[in-house]
């Protein structure tokens, strides 16, 4: 069965697409945090782990001015309703998207946010969640899908917005995935990202299994032959080792357009397979 799903999606991304794909190597994005290592959600599959590996919004200018980064991935901690405080940024933000492009990652927003976001933004990124039973077990927010929709139609009439899905957010299930996607075919999107739950030393999540790569490559290659004229992207967020080497292997025969930091089997196969690689050195969403 995924077999024949993997023809499918092959085709369908060759009809739309060609033989090109892109292999990222996101170097020249730093990913800056607007709250340190502060955050007021402490979520199941994160805990503020990843705020550690950022930097502040001072050294983002000084990397800017010498060239050290080409664009900014603005993120960090969010508050107790889900929302990174980039308002209280904005006048700095607005100046740093003079000199190089942002990619804004927001939570979620109001219609004033969203257009504040939309003054700054070279893109939206935004985690799509399509479970309420997720979003209250990973987020331990009271919210609903609803609000996320709500949050991206605000955003999308301010700004390109890529939405992000995490597949196995719930603790490695698959709970909410395709029907989120089923909403974005609805709602449009400019291209797709998918990330993969990864168990992460420190969180509630560090025990749990991923999806198999096997389960998440059904769920690429359905996107695929769901949003057959999208960019779809496998994003930076996902387990390394022997789990990459087949989900990225995989992600190729499934018709993504790009990977990020893909395992070396996954580029040889491209080769194989007679695609071009492009090499990106920038967030995959820029």
């Amino acid at each position: 069965m995924l077999h024949d799903l993997l023809s499918s999606a092959w085709e369908a991304r060759v009809r739309s697409f060609g033989h090109d794909i892109t292999f990222a190597y996101p170097a020249r994005t730093a990913a800056v945090s607007l709250t340190g290592t502060e955050c007021g959600l402490n979520c199941a599959h994160c805990g503020g782990h990843y705020l550690d590996n950022m930097i502040s919004l001072e050294e983002a200018r000084a990397w800017v001015l010498q060239g050290r980064a080409k664009s900014l991935l603005i993120s960090g901690g969010c508050s107790p309703v889900g929302v990174v405080p980039f308002g209280s940024h904005a006048q700095q933000l607005e100046e740093l998207a003079k000199t190089c492009r942002l990619n804004l990652h927001v939570g979620l927003v109001s219609e004033e946010e969203a257009a504040s976001a939309g003054k700054m933004a070279g893109a939206v990124s935004f985690d799509f969640v399509g479970d309420d039973e997720t979003i209250r077990e990973v987020y331990g927010l009271d919210k609903t899908v609803a609000d996320y929709v709500r949050s991206y139609e605000a955003l999308c009439r301010h700004a390109r917005v890529v939405p992000h899905i995490c597949i196995g957010l719930r603790g490695g299930a698959i709970s909410g995935e395709r029907r989120a996607l089923g909403i974005l075919k609805q709602l449009g999107a400019p291209a797709l990202v998918f990330l993969v739950l990864i168990p992460t030393p420190g969180t509630r999540f560090a025990g749990v299994e991923p999806p198999a790569p096997a389960a998440v490559a059904e769920i690429l290659a359905e996107a695929r032959l769901d949003f057959p004229e999208t960019p779809i992207q496998l994003g930076c967020m996902r387990p390394g080792g022997r789990y990459r080497r087949t989900l990225d292997l995989l992600a190729v025969r499934a018709g993504v357009n790009t990977i990020v930091n893909p395992a070396p089997q996954a580029r040889r196969l491209a080769r194989y397979l007679g695609l071009v690689a492009r090499r990106g050195e920038e967030c995959c969403v820029l």
